[in-house]
């Protein structure tokens, strides 16, 4: 059996806010790439609920913030779709990602 591993290297400032961060998937090829957020969420079968970690360093700027959660409510809608096939709800969901762009007034 094949193994991978994807990490995330958090640097942290004396009050724990992130700093800096970069991840590695070796592979999709990314090594030592840095970003600016990440949120990451898995399931618990045992709980049945989604545990989640969201992180963004103290320089992530607030329209790029609205612009990454944007594009991650259009990404659970394609995720939605391909785990469900249930296209209506996926739609939905697109439809929301845009009403929320509007609210946030996201310049694309």
């Amino acid at each position: 059996m094949k193994k991978t591993q994807i990490t995330i290297d958090v640097e942290l400032d004396e009050n724990n806010v992130p700093e800096k961060m970069m991840w590695n998937a070796q592979d999709g090829g990314i090594e030592k790439e840095e970003t600016k957020a990440t949120m990451i969420s898995v399931w618990d079968d045992k709980r049945k609920e989604a545990l989640r970690i969201d992180l963004w360093t103290k320089d992530m700027p607030v329209d790029q913030m609205k612009m990454f959660i944007h594009q991650i409510l259009i990404s659970m809608g394609n995720t939605y779709e391909r785990a469900t096939g249930e296209e209506d709800v996926a739609f939905w969901l697109e439809q929301m990602a845009e009403e929320f762009a509007q609210k946030a007034a996201i310049k694309m």
